[in-house]
């Protein structure tokens, strides 16, 4: 049932990986929630904080959530589902449940082009992101972005003008407009394509809400399209996420002297494709999608679109872009062993290559990258240039 499901991804203090590990050994969330506390125990990969959160069987949360999606228009998919993306799926750590607003594309048949950037983007990211994004949609893709303000608004803007559908990821609920100056954006996202978000009806926008968001959006897609990126960015943790997902990543260069583009001329150097046209992207893909996919040559000149007002001055920084400076305590409970030893090598400001850990902590390369980058998602340690990494956390002791 669908109420389990819910009941599921919402309890309180359940990381995504445990949820998952749950699924795996009993095989349905009914099944879960009716385990007792010994079969719980037993559970494979599963720390053991954890499999009692199970024990709480309060529906009353799942009960308002499936009442406020009724009320809202807002659908439930499962991973269960025929309809969830096998795309996403097959990420590390797809998320439970997804709740749509509107008509999400059959994915799996789609060539989905994540587009991201900076949110504080100069005109000229703006001017890229519009027109790259109507060419992806104008020759057949599918423009997936994050819908926040900067480069991910221009965007959507550019491919709802080449009248293509685009999918919305969100941080917050589907019904929370973050920013409020986009909630005209969602309503058009919404009527031309979906909005996608693992986060109830009502979620507020928390900081750690938006790196775990950019998953979701790189499992979406075939690739991901950083536009503008200073050094410091979450588009570039949307990259990293690409990667280790197996999917392409491209970046528009700027100036080697502009702080905005640090980040996409590092890309580049590193080995991301360039993209100066939608169908340097596409190009890529025209044999895999042969029905979707066609170079448009007679597209009319681009003019920019005007903009809708000045950005209203911000008093404080949005979640999405706070650093919180200060070391929090977290408890290892929902931690992974690899997670816990390399917050327990990693030093706050002095930081490890990622060979280094490695050998520090003889894990092998594929489980430190990913439990790295679910740290990262957490926010419990940052990336820094040449993939060297901080943790922003202590570890509180075993009492």
């Amino acid at each position: 049932m669908l109420k389990y499901w819910v009941w599921l991804a919402e309890l309180p203090g359940l990381s995504n990986q445990s949820r998952l590990a749950l699924l795996r050994h009993f095989g349905s969330p009914e099944d879960v929630f009716f385990a007792d506390r010994e079969e719980l125990l037993l559970a494979e990969d599963v720390p053991k904080k954890q499999a009692q959160l199970a024990l709480n069987r309060d529906l009353s949360i799942a009960d308002r959530i499936l009442a406020d999606c009724q009320r809202l228009g807002q659908r439930i998919l499962t991973l269960q589902d025929a309809e969830y993306p096998q795309r996403l799926r097959n990420i590390f750590d797809p998320p439970a449940v997804l709740y749509v607003k509107g008509r999400l594309p059959v994915v799996d048949e789609e060539a989905a082009v994540a587009v991201v950037g900076t949110r504080d983007c100069t005109p000229y990211g703006v001017s890229c992101a519009e027109r790259l994004s109507r060419e992806l949609a104008a020759c057949g893709a599918v423009v997936v972005t994050g819908l926040a303000k900067g480069v991910d608004a221009a965007a959507a803007r550019g491919a709802l003008r080449a009248g293509g559908p685009v999918i919305g990821v969100t941080g917050n609920g589907l019904d929370v407009y973050y920013p409020w100056e986009s909630r005209e954006l969602y309503d058009d996202v919404a009527a031309a394509g979906a909005l996608v978000s693992e986060y109830p009806p009502g979620s507020e926008p928390e900081g750690r809400h938006f790196p775990a968001r950019n998953r979701i959006m790189s499992g979406l897609s075939v690739a991901a399209l950083v536009v503008e990126a200073p050094e410091r960015s979450g588009a570039l943790i949307t990259a990293q996420l690409a990667l280790e997902q197996g999917r392409d990543v491209y970046a528009v260069p700027g100036p080697i002297d502009a702080p905005a583009s640090v980040g996409c001329n590092r890309l580049i150097r590193d080995g991301a494709g360039l993209a100066s046209e939608g169908w340097d992207i596409l190009r890529d893909y025209e044999a895999r999608f042969p029905d979707k996919l066609r170079r448009e040559e007679d597209l009319p000149p681009w003019t920019p679109l005007p903009a809708r007002q000045p950005p209203a001055p911000k008093p404080r920084p949005l979640p999405e872009e706070a650093p919180d400076e200060s070391l929090r305590t977290v408890g290892a409970g929902g931690l992974t062993d690899d997670q816990i030893a390399l917050l327990q090598t990693l030093e706050p400001e002095a930081p490890a290559q990622v060979d280094d850990l490695i050998q520090a902590t003889g894990i092998p390369a594929r489980r430190v990258s990913s439990a790295l980058t679910m740290l990262e998602i957490d926010g419990m340690v940052r990336q820094h240039s040449g993939k060297r990494y901080t943790r922003t956390v202590t570890l509180d002791a075993p009492g």
